[in-house]
Parts: structure tokens; C-alpha cells; sequence
């Protein structure tokens, strides 16, 4: 039987959140292409080549989540570190050479990327396990808190950003180099309170339940999707040449 924390998550988590971040993704590609004046053939041939491989990640994420081959112990190798690096070195690389997706991050304002992130907030899981004492605090206090600042901060940074204002600049930098750095903390987290040889903390309250569904949706799909988001919202700020303009000039 779930407890009510991952209930709440699963039900928002795979019944509401991922198919609107997915179309919500999806329609700004479209968008974007639009606007650069992409023609429609190219636009529907780029959209489906975005779509598939997309749709196919987030289904083998949920089999092999179900499966439980992302449990700690449940492989040989560790299959979770592998679950988020792949669809990075996969996807990112892919996107960035597209003539259609670079038109299309030319064409939209550099804050629709970040207030995307917003649903970083729900991050705060973590911190509602770990009050219940579900999850090693080691873990779930830098990878809750630090989800929640990136959540809470995407919308008063995508405003700021809007502004064309060398600080909105800055501020856009600094909020995608920080929602890195807590991923990153919460995967090392992750991976050092898990039991196996490689645990160095939490001995008293092994990091077990993060690789089981559905909170196993977080380092398997939102994480490497949320890295993705960071470097492509970096690469459209410096795409950007409002930004070495006055905007009033």
C-alpha cells in the first residue's frame, strides 16, 4: 500500500505532470518553428522526430521502473547512474546540431525555458518522505530543498530574464548553473546513501526507495529531461544577441 507522499506523486507525477511538460515542450518546438518560418513538411517531419524518440524514452523508463531494474543490487552494473547519463549523451548533442531546433530556440524568448522548470517543486517530496522517515536525510534535505529553490525561483527568473537586461543575463546563468549543481548534489546523494559498495552514508537508513516506482521516474526521466532543459536554455542565452544591446536603443 502507498503512503500518502507517493500517491500524491504518483498521481501528479504520472497522471498529470509528464504529458503537460511533454506538450507543453512540444507545443513550443512548434511554436518556435513557426515563428522562424519553418514550412510545414519540415516543421511535422522535425516534430515527429522530437516526439518518438521522447515518447520511447519515457515508456522504457516506466518498464524498466515497473521492473524494478533500477533498484540498488538489482544489477550487475548501476543501471540508475546509466539511466540518467544516457538520454543526456543521447538527446543533447542531437538537439543542439538540428538546423530546425536552433531556429526554433532563436525564435522564442530565452524565459519560456526556464519557467518550463517550475515543476521542480515537486522536488519537495523528498522533504515530506524524509519527515516521515522514509528517506535518509543525507539524501532528501539538499535534493528536496534544492528542487524546491529551483522550482520557486523558474518564474521570478524567466521575468527578470524577459527583461533583455544584461542582470536578467546573469540571473538566467546563474539559475540554470545552480538547478545543475542540485542535480547534481541530489544524484551523488542518491548514489553514496544507497546500499551496495559504493554507500558511504545513511547506514542506519539506506536510500532504498528512490529507485522504486514511482519516485524511480524522478532519476530516470525528469533529472536527465530537467539536464537537457539546463543546457538548452544556456545555449539560447548565449544565442541571444538582444543581450549585447541597450534594449531601448
Amino acid at each position: 500500500m502507498l503512503d500518502f507522499s507517493t500517491a500524491v506523486f504518483a498521481f501528479f507525477g504520472s497522471g498529470w505532470l509528464r504529458p503537460i511538460l511533454i506538450s507543453l515542450l512540444l507545443g513550443g518546438l512548434w511554436v518556435g518553428m513557426a515563428r522562424a518560418g519553418i514550412g510545414s513538411r519540415e516543421r511535422w517531419m522535425t516534430l515527429i522526430a522530437v516526439t518518438l524518440p521522447l515518447l520511447a524514452w519515457l515508456v522504457a523508463a516506466l518498464e524498466v521502473g515497473q521492473a524494478g531494474l533500477l533498484r540498488p543490487g538489482a544489477m550487475r552494473f548501476p543501471a540508475l547512474p546509466l539511466a540518467v547519463i544516457l538520454p543526456i549523451a543521447i538527446f543533447l548533442p542531437l538537439l543542439i546540431r538540428s538546423r530546425s531546433i536552433a531556429a526554433a530556440i532563436d525564435a522564442v524568448p530565452p524565459s519560456w525555458l526556464i519557467a518550463v522548470q517550475v515543476y521542480r517543486v515537486l522536488g519537495g517530496v523528498f522533504l515530506v518522505r524524509w519527515a516521515a522517515g522514509l528517506l535518509p536525510g543525507e539524501f532528501a534535505l539538499p535534493a528536496g530543498t534544492g528542487d524546491l529553490l529551483v522550482g520557486l525561483l523558474a518564474l521570478p527568473v524567466a521575468f527578470w530574464v524577459h527583461s533583455r537586461t544584461r542582470a536578467g543575463l546573469a540571473a538566467g546563468y546563474a539559475w540554470n548553473v545552480f538547478g545543475i549543481l542540485d542535480l547534481a548534489l541530489a544524484l551523488t546523494m542518491g548514489f553514496l546513501t544507497a546500499p551496495g559498495p559504493f554507500q558511504r552514508f545513511a547506514f542506519d537508513q539506506p536510500n532504498t526507495t528512490v529507485g522504486a516506482y514511482p519516485l524511480v521516474m524522478i532519476p530516470a526521466f525528469a533529472v536527465p529531461l530537467s539536464l537537457i532543459l539546463h543546457g538548452l536554455s544556456i545555449w539560447q542565452l548565449r544565442r541571444t544577441p538582444a543581450y549585447n544591446q541597450p534594449r531601448f536603443a
